[in-house]
């Protein structure tokens, strides 16, 4: 499974939704139910799946799920 694949279980389960366009280009904008809180569950719910930890920075660079995948697949 790829890693946008991975992650559109994991927002489709942290986001509570039946279905979802996820491309890299897909922002917190894009997606009713992608807030603050839920952008936390989120990063936990990836940090969990992928096994791995992000950091504050890391974080608050990313501008889509593009930047995202890319610092996943950077760890």
């Amino acid at each position: 499974m790829n890693t946008i694949a991975k992650l559109k279980d994991i927002f489709l389960d942290v986001l509570d939704l039946d279905e979802l366009d996820l491309t890299r280009e897909t922002t917190a904008n894009d997606v009713d139910e992608w807030d603050s809180l839920s952008h936390i569950m989120l990063i936990v719910n990836i940090e969990k799946s992928f096994k791995i930890r992000f950091t504050s920075k890391e974080i608050q660079r990313w501008k889509n799920v593009g930047e995202m995948v890319d610092c996943i697949e950077m760890k």
